[in-house]
């Protein structure tokens, strides 16, 4: 075991893959995350209309890997298979979706897998790292309080590409690999109404200005929605367009387009909720698997170092364990 534990900085899944496959191994690890609590885009958020889906609305299991490991997790009553009534929209039409992708979520929220993964992992949460840097022997970090925290034998940090690179300062070259990756935003806004809507809908890729998908909270397994409760994503570009927007201008605008494609009456909402995701997705796939400075012991991973999915994330958070363990043993 390493003399000191190991700092994982972001405890989305990420670095919780990555936290698991190094506690596997006997090493001793350390999770720091900005938010409070786990799972960054695949966390829940609690609300007047219950906990609410407003980051990754599903996942899909491609890789063999992966694949036996959502049925683990399926096994241990974290997720679900999710089979809504899909549907696509083209130049306002709907028509249902011919797309048999598996997909999953979590049950009873998304963040029932971050929380199952984490179990009683060491973490420090509300902490927001600004500084990574290496002594002699071992690192040491820095948060925005002005707290430093460690020593660390070695780092992982698992935030999107712009926020890696800011700490990856020790290691020139990776800094300027993540300071390449261009990340998309998303605006995601979920609206309620105090009756069901009068639709067959459950969920539907969109392509127009503005919506990219919608989808009904409740149509997914373990919910148990008092309200009729609707998770709409804007387009990236409409995102970008409206990045500084006030949020009951993005709600009033993503309704309006809603209410506009959906088949149905819609009625006045009982409660609305805008959160901005300022790096949702990477602009296109990479075949890194993680990125290393293995001298110095400096590692990052994510999402988008591979297919910006969820399984990117997890693969990642895995490859960058092994890269790490590799090194261990030489």
């Amino acid at each position: 075991m390493s003399k000191a534990p190991i700092a994982i900085i972001g405890a989305g899944i990420a670095g919780l893959s990555a936290a698991e496959a190094l506690q596997t191994a006997g090493e001793a690890v350390q999770l720091f995350d900005k938010s409070r609590g786990p799972g960054g885009r695949m966390s829940s958020k609690r609300s007047e209309a219950g906990s609410l889906d407003l980051g990754a609305q599903y996942f899909t299991a491609r890789d063999r890997r992966f694949s036996e490991t959502v049925q683990r997790w399926q096994a241990q009553g974290w997720v679900d298979s999710w089979s809504p009534n899909l549907y696509q929209a083209r130049s306002g039409q709907l028509s249902p979706s011919t797309d048999e992708q598996v997909r999953w979520v979590g049950v009873p929220r998304m963040s029932a897998i971050a929380r199952g993964l984490i179990g009683d992992t060491p973490a420090t949460y509300a902490c927001r790292i600004t500084d990574v840097f290496r002594g002699e022997a071992f690192w040491t970090l820095v948060d925005a309080d002005g707290t430093s925290h460690g020593p660390f034998s070695q780092v992982i940090i698992a935030l999107p590409a712009p926020q890696a690179s800011a700490l990856l300062a020790t290691a020139p070259k990776l800094a300027a690999v993540a300071a390449s990756v261009p990340m998309e935003p998303t605006w995601s806004v979920a609206v309620a109404f105090a009756s069901p809507l009068e639709t067959r809908v459950e969920a539907c890729f969109v392509q127009d200005d503005a919506l990219d998908w919608l989808a009904r909270h409740r149509s997914k397994p373990g919910r148990d929605d008092r309200l009729d409760t609707w998770v709409l994503h804007g387009t990236s570009a409409w995102s970008r367009q409206h990045l500084d927007l006030p949020k009951e201008a993005v709600i009033e605008q993503l309704v309006g387009a809603f209410a506009e494609l959906i088949d149905c009456v819609v009625p006045e909402t009982t409660f609305t909720l805008a959160h901005r995701w300022l790096y949702a997705r990477p602009a296109q796939t990479h075949e890194w698997g993680a990125l290393a400075d293995a001298d110095l012991g400096l590692y990052a991973c994510g999402d988008w170092c591979l297919s910006g999915r969820v399984e990117g994330a997890w693969l990642s958070g895995q490859e960058a364990a092994r890269r790490l363990l590799e090194q261990q043993q030489r």
